[in-house]
Formats: C-alpha cells, structure tokens, sequence
C-alpha cells in the first residue's frame, strides 16, 4: 500500500477549493499516518511547460508546504493528467510490487479522474478516501457537485473504492 499525493501544488491549493479546510486536514493526517505506519508517501507534480504559471521553477510548482515531501520520499513530474504516463512511476509501483493505492490530491475532475482510471486499467486497487480530493467551480458544475459527480458515481465501485476517511485510516494502522 502507498499514499499517491497528486498535484498539491502552490499554484492551485486556494481558498476557492470545496472544502478547503477538510481536504487539508485529512491530507496532513494520512501524511502522518502513512509516514507513522511504514507506508511509503509518493508525491506527483504537474508541469504545464515553459512560459506558463505552473512549471518547475515557479514559485506555484512547489507542492504546499503543510504536505510537504521529507528527503526521502519520492516526486514524480508529469506534463499530462494521468500520473501514470511517463513517469516512471508505474514501473517504480511494478518493482516493488505494490498494487494499492490510497490516492488524495487535486484536481478532482482533471488529473483525479485521469490518475484514477488510468490505475484502475494498470491493474491497480485504487482506494479515494471521503473528503481528500478538491477542485474548482466550472462552467457546468458547482465544485461540489463535481467532487459528488466523481466520488459517488463516477468512480465508487468502478475504478475505485471510495470510502470513509476512517475506514482509510484503519486500513492504514493494520
């Protein structure tokens, strides 16, 4: 099992997001949580490419500084929604023969969905705790509505196990 962290990035983690203050709550404590229990934590990065606002060496590509990586642990960058192509990060999964996948991040209806299928179709157990995933308001739907579009339909029981924040943290304290 590992704790995917997908795309927390200064850029996008902003008072506009559904449930700003669960979403961060809940991270910071499945980061510890993980960290407390040998589960190794995996950050993801996106990368828009030169000249735009969310490349490495902007200040905005920084992951938030309440999750930030220890020396140790590993990040991925991507140039696509799905974290899984190109990155090596799915081969890294392959050798250490891991196939659990506890994943939180932003954003839900972008690189979420992409990372959550594209594992699910890699042969991957794909677990989205309640409450550690977040976008925005769009031109079709409300951030909510768009977090329930995801979670509750989309996903749960297809690509996914979407499941209670505690049942996530029992399964990470086996």
């Amino acid at each position: 099992m590992i704790l995917l962290v997908v795309d927390t990035q200064n850029l996008i983690m902003n008072n506009d997001l559904y449930e700003l203050q669960t979403f961060v709550y809940r991270i910071k404590t499945l980061i510890k949580e993980a960290r407390n229990n040998d589960i190794e934590v995996i950050y993801v990065r996106h990368d828009d490419g030169v000249g735009q606002k969310l490349t490495k060496g902007a200040l905005g590509y920084e992951i938030y500084e309440e999750f930030q990586p220890m020396p140790n642990e590993r990040v991925f960058d991507k140039n696509v929604n799905s974290a899984f192509r190109d990155t090596g990060l799915l081969d890294y999964l392959h050798e250490k023969e891991e196939d659990t996948i506890i994943i939180v991040g932003l954003q839900t209806d972008y690189c979420m969905d992409a990372t959550v299928k594209c594992g699910f179709e890699h042969g991957l157990k794909m677990i989205v705790p309640a409450n550690t995933n977040s976008t925005l308001d769009n031109e079709y739907m409300t951030a909510e509505n768009s977090y329930r579009y995801y979670n509750e339909y989309i996903w749960n029981g297809r690509y996914a196990e979407c499941i209670s924040f505690e049942k996530t943290l029992e399964l990470m304290n086996r």
